[in-house]
């Protein structure tokens, strides 16, 4: 049977003729298209603020080496103990250790082509973070927020909390994890309890023992009483009993709610499904995110440490990456599995790279030139390497990109317009990326 094709046009924006006469916009001028595309970016905008992050921070810097850019031709010094295997990408070649994530490489991204210029551990934290520099030279171990985190922004954009907190960190908060001039309320709930432990309960998600019901209610009104006499609220600096009203509002709120109580109760999960993510701190961790995003919490921070191997790096990582690659990977499939994938982001990267060359102490040092960051989900298109290191992965050099792209990316995603101007409580403007490009290969 033959089957007739008709020609459509297809204007540089992507619509077709075809696309408009269907919408009945045909006959529509420049400025009506206008209109209507500017509609449609709306739409798709409030859609993508439906989406949730789950961010693994793999703090310490990962290398790319031993796990996305494995570089096989290099020299022995270069390349390191490991071997490269194929994936499901035709072509191309991870790490020996990541069995699984090999398999399912149709089903995420990788960037190889990220870099910057912060060579440290406080600054390439902030740098990442945040997708702003540090504004003056920090040191490697230093806490420190010039500008607000992704979690905390995201939590700013998606305003009041109904019970559970909108931003999660998990088993701590990153060193430039906080909210900056944003306040108090949009820092991250830290979460530092193992959920891998029989015993395991979150602190603050119930009542104390010995404050009945009754009593703690009693309580709650007496404050209410308190919290109506009016206070001097000082407009520059903000008034620091409205922060600790937040804490309180927000302690409340996790002790009464039966979301809070659902979404930590890990020990409903069967035991199949809890073994499958791996039964040791990250694993259970990895599970504790996925149930607080089915409960509708907008970004959780899944810190991992440990990844800054000066020394000892390869049977240090003989023993992490497979069972690292274990929970990753049954992370992605849960997720689809429950039909979560589509409006949950996974981002899983450290502050930078590893040094070329393996030094004395058999380990890799910092290295901010190149590293390499994986991404799926919320429409992100998958089985797709985008740039590439040289030859010897000394440095990115093909779509070289930058930590303000790859944040311009998940703020994109979700539903946060990266070219976004905030502002302090001076009343001071500031961009929320500098450069709010993301990066399109992942935007579907």
């Amino acid at each position: 049977m033959s089957r007739s094709t008709s020609v459509t046009s297809r204007y540089c924006d992507g619509l077709t003729r075809r696309n408009c006469l269907q919408l009945g916009l045909g006959a529509l001028t420049g400025a009506g298209l206008s209109q209507m595309l500017q509609l449609r970016a709306e739409s798709e905008s409030a859609e993508a603020r439906k989406r949730s992050c789950i961010l693994v921070w793999l703090d310490g810097g990962p290398t790319h080496y031993e796990t996305f850019d494995p570089k096989p031709n290099a020299p022995k010094e270069v390349r390191g103990e490991f071997n490269p295997i194929s994936t499901a990408i035709p072509g191309i070649q991870f790490s020996e250790k990541l069995v699984r994530l090999a398999k399912a490489a149709g089903d995420f991204a990788v960037i190889r082509s990220i870099r910057h210029n912060q060579g440290n551990h406080g600054a390439g934290n902030h740098y990442m973070m945040t997708g702003a520099p540090p504004r003056i030279p920090v040191s490697c171990g230093a806490f420190v927020s010039f500008h607000p985190s992704l979690g905390s922004v995201t939590a700013h954009d998606r305003g009041e909390s109904r019970g559970l907190p909108l931003y999660f960190s998990i088993p701590r908060m990153s060193r430039s994890g906080g909210p900056n001039f944003l306040g108090a309320r949009f820092a991250p709930f830290v979460v530092p309890d193992d959920p891998n432990s029989k015993g395991f309960r979150v602190r603050d998600v119930a009542l104390p023992k010995g404050l009945a019901d009754l009593r703690f209610g009693s309580r709650r009104e007496l404050r209410g009483l308190v919290d109506k006499l009016k206070r001097i609220e000082d407009k520059t600096a903000g008034d620091p009993v409205l922060a600790l009203d937040d804490y309180y509002r927000q302690g409340y709120n996790l002790v009464t709610s039966p979301e809070a109580q659902k979404a930590f109760d890990i020990h409903s999960e069967s035991e199949k499904v809890r073994d499958s993510y791996g039964r040791n701190s990250f694993g259970q961790r990895a599970l504790l995110a996925r149930r607080l995003v089915e409960a509708g919490v907008p970004f959780v921070t899944l810190y991992e440490g440990g990844w800054d191997n000066h020394g000892g790096i390869f049977p240090n990582l003989r023993k992490r990456l497979p069972k690292w690659d274990q929970t990753l990977s049954t992370l992605l499939s849960d997720l689809s599995q429950r039909g979560l994938l589509d409006s949950t982001l996974v981002v899983v990267l450290g502050e930078f790279g590893r040094t070329p060359k393996i030094n004395g102490r058999a380990g890799r040092d910092h290295w901010s030139n190149a590293m390499s960051v994986m991404m799926a989900g919320a429409g992100t298109p998958g089985g797709q390497i985008v740039g590439a290191t040289d030859r010897a992965g000394y440095s990115a050099v093909d779509r070289v990109l930058s930590p303000e792209n790859f944040a311009s990316t998940v703020y994109t995603k979700l539903g946060i317009n990266p070219d976004l101007v905030l502002h302090t409580p001076q009343g001071r403007p500031v961009h929320l990326v500098s450069d709010p490009t993301p990066i399109r290969e992942l935007l579907g």
